[in-house]
């Protein structure tokens, strides 16, 4: 089937993010804008976590791999949408295509178990502060990033299983900016609702399941502040976790109103906008996130920084 696919259909032709002549070019900038800040901002915090000996704990193990993750998906789309703003016609082949998707799917499903990876360790640190150490031990911390690109390769693996058995027929204009799983849909003749109903469930998986871990982690990590006596230590424990929860708000809130939502009510154009947020918007704040609220990342800066003036 998947031969027959790629015979019936050798390219896809992206709509893009708007058909608006006169916005072409300042989108264009402006999500340049956005890679740049995306790219530098990962980099500079992979690159400083790895310098820095003091950042080598569980916390900043898992915030180098959101980084690297962060970075990878935005490559993975933002080059091909740059090209769409300045090409006639922006085409992509059906090879070009699955790739794409799959890759993005791969990071994206990543990104959500690496967020709840995240919550379970500031979980530990505030509710179990004894055996932290014990806890999050250098293999137990190894086993969840398995785990966490594991269920990268499940969510990849599912979508792509979806697609090589639908057919695709004359039609290959994708209504989207990049090779995403509803849009392909509505190009195929033979989906029907069991392909949807396969989307719901992989999508629940990878974010329904993040999403609760997270929860039950905040909820025991509220419960624990409030039993916090003094003001500083309530306060520090918040701050703790003030970054983390500015990111996955950002990151589940688009993500969910783009997929856990029937298309009568969500239109594929607002989708696109949703889309901006979690593929462009929210790899490059986190590393502005973690960095502008996080004592620790300011004082290994300062410290880089002043190694480098010096030598």
């Amino acid at each position: 089937m998947a031969a027959d696919n790629a015979s019936s259909v050798t390219e896809f032709i992206l709509a893009g993010l708007t058909d608006e002549p006169e916005l072409q070019m300042p989108l264009f900038f402006l999500f340049l804008g956005f890679y740049m800040v995306t790219v530098v901002g990962n980099l500079g915090l992979i690159t400083l976590i790895g310098l820095n000996s003091h950042l080598h704990i569980p916390m900043y193990f898992f915030l180098f791999n959101l980084s690297f993750i962060d970075v990878s998906y935005s490559t993975t789309l933002t080059p091909k949408m740059l090209m769409g703003f300045v090409a006639k016609r922006n085409i992509i082949s059906y090879a070009g295509c699955m790739t794409q998707f799959f890759f993005f799917c791969f990071f994206v499903f990543s990104e959500s178990y690496i967020l709840s990876a995240m919550a379970y360790d500031r979980y530990v640190a505030i509710c179990k502060p004894l055996l932290y150490t014990v806890t999050m031990s250098p293999q137990v911390c190894s086993l969840l990033l398995l785990g966490v690109y594991g269920m990268g390769v499940f969510g990849a693996v599912a979508h792509m299983g979806n697609i090589m058995f639908i057919t695709f027929c004359a039609d290959n204009f994708v209504n989207h900016y990049m090779c995403d799983i509803i849009p392909l849909l509505e190009l195929s003749c033979n989906s029907s609702y069991i392909n949807l109903l396969v989307v719901f469930i992989v999508v629940t998986i990878g974010i329904g399941v993040p999403i609760v871990t997270i929860f039950i982690s905040y909820g025991f990590i509220l419960s624990s502040i409030l039993h916090i006596s003094s003001t500083e230590g309530r306060s520090k424990a918040f701050s703790t976790c003030s970054s983390h929860i500015i990111v996955v708000s950002l990151f589940f809130g688009s993500g969910a109103f783009m997929y856990l939502k029937p298309p009568s009510i969500l239109p594929l154009d607002q989708g696109k906008v949703s889309s901006i947020f979690y593929t462009a918007v929210v790899p490059m704040f986190n590393p502005l996130i973690y960095s502008l609220r996080n004592k620790d990342v300011k004082v290994a800066l300062k410290k880089t920084l002043v190694r480098k003036f010096f030598v």
